[in-house]
């Protein structure tokens, strides 16, 4: 299989392989039968990073097979602990040879990969977990939601703190009125921590290619371009046509608790504000606002993202950082990164990326609070949770039919930075309607060879 293997031919050579599903506790496919209670055969895309958390998750319990990554001493790294598995560079040539001995597969490769490797496993009836956020643009979370259903695979993303009985009590909370009305949600990171505007804004000079990697394969579906130091193997975040920002890389994870437990669904308009925008790198700073319609019984909700830090008048230096108003606080320390749920009766503060803790606010008017009966029942464990949904348990909380709508809210923030401009958006049409020439950043012009 050639590097530039367009989609067409990838699926034209695997035209006759077993599309495997879950159906009364059996799985089909993969010729043969196998019980609930067998190991899944599992590969993991992208062995560096996150992907070193998917190896560890799978590994405790179920067949690690197949191990790929662009880069060959990392791949020689993370092999070494496991030496009968299987080791490739090109995620197409592995499902390709190892179809039938792999179940399932984890996707850990930086965002612009992401979509095109999970569609490839899912076309083949492979289980899917993906790490977050679940694509690089709108329309791959919508592709592969969709193609998640067809197919009938189990899947997740990793959002780990939908896992954490922490986040389900605050969702029980929140859900069961003790905020009252939700009225606006408020979300900040301390992200960015790699180099982006207002640092780099322009193409650095290209350099060798280190002699372990393929730089074309990690290129993908991204425009072409010499290789630098600056994009991988950590740096990638920082880069329109690579990473999501700040945005992508933790709103999945901090906005998740608020998403679900104020049952959002798609905005109605995001509005941007963000410095130093360039065609390049994600801004050095931004504040995004949603509007969300009403659902059910919850009236319409504002929500608020705020990332990086803007100039000081006083000083002249970058030092302000953005956050929701002071006052929210009722005096409580503000932590790096955090949510703020805002209802009529009071306020949940949640100090963390993953929603796990929680703050009810103001003290006073919470004096001997009861939290209401447990609703949601607790998890086995991230990668366990899917890991039970592969073999025909329940579905994992954070599977694409739920993970694919909180990234297309999450990465809407981004097409609006883009625009400049407050953007009116048409979920059912995946488009925006007031401003034509934001629709091409909701998806990505793929490179020749690379479609979805």
């Amino acid at each position: 299989m050639t590097k530039g293997l367009s989609r067409r031919e990838f699926v034209g050579t695997s035209a006759g392989a077993g599309v495997g599903f879950w159906m009364t506790g059996r799985q089909i496919g993969f010729g043969q039968e196998k019980s609930p209670n067998a190991k899944l055969n599992c590969a993991v895309i992208g062995a560096g990073g996150q992907g070193g958390s998917s190896i560890g998750g799978v590994s405790k319990t179920e067949n690690l097979v197949a191990l790929c990554d662009i880069d060959k001493n990392r791949l020689n790294q993370a092999a070494s602990k496991f030496p009968e598995v299987k080791k490739y560079q090109d995620f197409r040539k592995m499902l390709e040879e190892m179809d039938k001995q792999i179940d399932a597969v984890c996707v850990a490769t930086p965002d612009h990969l992401h979509a095109q490797a999970a569609a490839a496993a899912m076309r083949l009836g492979k289980h899917v977990y993906v790490e977050k956020p679940l694509t690089h643009n709108v329309h791959e979370a919508r592709f592969l939601r969709q193609l998640a259903a067809e197919k009938k695979v189990a899947t997740q993303m990793g959002n780990q703190g939908t896992s954490s009985g922490g986040l389900r009590r605050s969702v029980e909370l929140v859900q069961a009125g003790a905020l009252g009305t939700i009225k606006e949600i408020h979300i900040w990171t301390n992200r960015p921590v790699w180099p982006q505007a207002p640092d780099i804004m322009k193409r650095p000079s290209p350099e060798p290619v280190p002699e372990s990697l393929d730089w074309d394969l990690w290129l993908g579906p991204a425009p072409e371009r010499p290789y630098s130091k600056r994009y991988a193997p950590f740096a990638w975040r920082g880069w329109w046509d690579f990473g999501t920002g700040a945005l992508g890389d933790m709103a999945c994870h901090t906005a998740n608790m608020a998403y679900w437990a104020a049952k959002l669904t798609a905005p109605t308009t995001v509005e941007a504000e963000a410095g130093d925008l360039n065609p390049e790198t994600f801004p050095s700073s931004a504040r995004i606002r949603y509007e969300f319609p009403a659902n059910g019984d919850r009236p319409p909700v504002t929500v608020w993202w705020y990332e990086g830090k803007k100039a000081n008048a006083e000083n002249g230096k970058r030092d302000v950082k953005l956050l929701p108003p002071l006052e929210l606080f009722h005096g409580e320390k503000i932590k790096d990164s955090g949510s703020l749920i805002v209802g009529t009766k009071g306020i949940l503060y949640s100090p963390d990326d993953y929603g796990g803790a929680r703050t009810l606010l103001p003290a006073k008017d919470f004096e001997g609070f009861q939290a209401p009966p447990k609703s949601i029942p607790d998890s086995p464990g991230h990668h366990a949770e899917w890991i039970r949904a592969c073999k025909g348990g329940p579905k994992a909380y954070s599977n694409f039919d739920y993970a694919g709508p909180l990234t297309e809210f999450v990465l809407l923030g981004n097409v609006a930075i883009k625009a400049g401009k407050k953007i009116e958006w048409d979920a059912e049409a995946l488009k925006v309607t007031n401003c034509p020439e934001a629709n091409p950043w909701v998806s990505r012009e793929r490179r020749k060879g690379w479609d979805l």
